[in-house]
């Protein structure tokens, strides 16, 4: 059985023992007689079991499974505790504090084996668990009947299952973490873990120390020995988000660990092979990156065995009724609300807005929609930017964004019926404007109607708009709005 286990003693020859008698059963063990050398080892978070004598110089066997149990790294690894001296109280303070079993000394080699055995099982256990859990947090479901979502959800069934790497193409807000998550879910690491790395999150200096660890005194700061991602994905999959803001020094070590699958922490000579799977994902042109020198064009083959693209929002408007419908639920029930209602009108609007956070900024608008509607989700409640009267729409015509497809379904969720019903609303598609023009082409049509309307009174045109009259001065300048319009 694999895993690693710590043996803390002071007595030499139980250390020894114990190596050999662990080691002869597939783990790997790391032995230390004071729990101050401990400490920094757990703090690594590369500890599975931990076991320990009660008493030690220094900090007591004790003390350091009180520490474990307050440390983020530590708090859940199991610890058996053992003892040439145990009195009733030490086992009672150990089991207190969550010891897993407590062994007296001489100790005996089948018992110990069975409960090293059985805290590797649950450790496992408490990790796929949280694995599970993660992924009920995250929501992540890819929803979508788009043609372009039918490509991608085939090619996400042929690809899973290989060992193939993947490069995951997308605009920002698209989906592409959920699709990396998907690839590791139907893949046969499923059981593994799953690492992600914002490389873009990651500042330059401190990128390679994150991917492939560092030893302690590496670099200013290195207090103790950290193991990197490459190290936590081992026989799973590591997901290098955004790779294209991976600065040129670091790309080089991903090609080694790439090509021979073979890693060396920052300050250390010692190789270690790794087993992982990676995928990575980026909303830059990699091969225009290539072309000015600022990705490395050996990498970047490697990196794109299969390419997959995931369609930006405005590409696939038919899903978002459907992903409107699986948002409302999702956040009613997260913010304790009761299933809310959204009327056709609401849904008319967003299918018509262009959407260039993609899903993501689909998504935070309907929470806010959410949290400030009352019993149902009514035009009002729509936020300002995104909503234009049909009137005013229908004015501007060839000014809509020729990205809004020639048609888009709408969704009423009913609060008592736990089905949507679907129509049909054309769009006609016309010329492109940038989003600043097609905003300020908007607003400047929609304030000459409005005055218009009062003969160009600014007074009455200025409370119609619910704005001030020296403001609505200042928007006519700004707009170009004369009489003579």
């Amino acid at each position: 059985m694999s895993g690693t286990v710590l043996v803390v003693d002071d007595e030499k020859n139980i250390r020894r023992t114990l190596r050999m008698v662990l080691e002869g059963e597939g783990m790997t063990v790391r032995d230390v007689e004071r729990a101050e050398d401990a400490q920094p080892l757990l703090a690594e978070g590369d500890v599975d079991v931990v076991v320990c004598d009660v008493r030690l110089p220094g900090i007591s066997g004790i003390e350091l499974l009180q520490w474990a149990r307050k440390h983020p790294s530590a708090a859940s690894v199991p610890f058996l505790m053992i003892s040439g001296h145990a009195s009733v109280s030490d086992a009672v303070e150990a089991v207190r504090l969550g010891a897993t079993d407590f062994f007296e000394k001489p100790l005996d080699r089948d018992r110990v084996l069975v409960s090293v055995r059985n805290a590797l099982a649950r450790a496992r256990l408490e990790r796929k668990v949280a694995t599970l859990e993660a992924r009920v947090g995250a929501k992540e479901e890819l929803i979508g009947d788009a043609a372009s979502m039918r490509k991608l959800f085939s090619e996400l069934e042929r690809v899973a299952p290989t060992k193939a790497r993947v490069l995951i193409l997308g605009e920002s807000g698209t989906g592409k973490e959920l699709v990396a998550r998907a690839l590791h879910r139907m893949s046969p690491r499923s059981e593994q873990p799953f690492v992600k790395v914002n490389c873009a999150a990651i500042p330059a200096e401190l990128v390679e120390s994150e991917l492939f660890g560092h030893e302690k005194g590496a670099f200013t700061g290195a207090v103790a020995r950290k193991r990197g991602h490459f190290e936590a994905a081992h026989n799973g999959t590591l997901f290098l988000d955004e790779i294209g803001d991976m600065p040129l020094n670091v790309q080089v070590k991903v090609l080694r660990a790439l090509q021979q699958g073979e890693i060396t922490r920052v300050g250390s000579d010692q190789v270690q092979t790794v087993d992982v799977r990676v995928l990575a994902a980026t909303h830059h042109d990699l091969e225009a990156a290539v072309a000015k020198g600022a990705f490395r064009e050996d990498l970047f083959f490697r990196l794109s065995v299969l390419p997959l693209r995931v369609p930006p929002l405005r590409e696939r408007v038919e899903d978002i009724p459907a992903l409107v419908l699986a948002f409302v639920r999702q956040l009613c029930d997260e913010h304790g609300f009761k299933l809310k209602r959204v009327s056709q009108a609401v849904l008319d609007e967003l299918c018509a807005w262009p959407f260039p956070g993609n899903v993501r900024e689909l998504r935070n608008l309907v929470e806010r929609m959410v949290i400030l509607s009352g019993e149902s989700i009514e035009l009002e409640d729509v936020p300002e930017e995104p909503r234009l009267s049909r009137e005013l729409r229908a004015r501007l015509g060839a000014a809509r964004p020729s990205t809004a497809p020639p048609a888009a379904r709408s969704v009423e969720i009913d609060d008592d019926e736990d089905e949507a019903v679907v129509s049909v609303a054309p769009r006609e598609p016309g010329a492109r404007l940038t989003l600043k023009e097609y905003r300020d082409q908007a607003e400047r049509e929609y304030v000459v109607s409005t005055l218009r309307d009062v003969d160009f009174n600014i007074s009455r045109a200025a409370t119609l708009l619910g704005i001030e009259r020296t403001n609505l001065h200042k928007k006519m300048r700004a707009l170009g709005i004369k009489r003579d319009d």
